[in-house]
């Protein structure tokens, strides 16, 4: 119980295909090994960028709503919806406000730059520095197995099928290999045209 943000368990996974991306994550709300509910989903999205939140389910709420504040507060004074780059700085700035007494999460942001069509995804540690990836982020209390299936099944160029198809893959065999996370998964699957969202069933135990 030494590190808060285990306590509640998770996994997170952001990947980049072909002119896409995808975001996955588990539906398990647990206090350790007891779970309390098996539909709590990690991902929340703000116009067309998401992050996803894996850490004390405390301040997994209170930051997805002090996001949505302030992204609302940008769309509001920018008059344009916010882009995937600059969401990641929002971020980032947010979390160092308060590295001496930090939020216990681990953000991962995903999205697509309406701009350029290019892919984006990127995570954070507890007090907001950025790791930019070009293949894939893990996050989470199954990061150590999520980072070994993604090694393992992800390629580069993947067509969004493929990219489902991998990204269920590499969660499902993860969670199945930690205790902390599991009981189903929710995935999104982002182009340029269309964001596809899909609720994967896993075992309950």
């Amino acid at each position: 119980m030494s590190d808060p943000s285990s306590i509640n368990g998770g996994a997170i996974v952001a990947m980049v295909g072909k002119d896409c991306v995808a975001i996955a994550c588990d539906m398990r709300l647990g206090m350790q090994a007891l779970t309390v509910s098996n539909d709590f989903p990690k991902i929340y999205q703000y116009n067309n960028t998401f992050i996803g939140l894996a850490g004390l389910a405390t301040d997994v709420l209170t930051l997805s709503e002090v996001f949505r504040y302030k992204v609302n507060m940008y769309n509001l004074r920018e008059e344009r919806d916010i882009e995937p780059e600059t969401f990641a700085n929002l971020v980032s700035s947010t979390l160092y406000e308060k590295r001496f007494g930090p939020y216990f999460v681990g953000p991962i942001v995903a999205g697509i730059n309406s701009k350029t069509g290019k892919p984006y995804i990127c995570g954070f540690d507890l007090i907001g520095c950025i790791n930019f990836a070009k293949d894939f982020v893990v996050g989470g209390t199954t990061s150590h197995q999520l980072f070994g299936m993604c090694e393992s099944l992800w390629e580069p160029d993947l067509e969004p099928e493929d990219l489902f198809e991998t990204i269920s893959q590499a969660l499902m065999n993860a969670q199945d290999r930690d205790a902390m996370s599991g009981a189903g998964g929710l995935v999104y699957i982002i182009t340029k045209d269309k964001i596809v969202k899909r609720l994967l069933k896993t075992r309950q135990d």
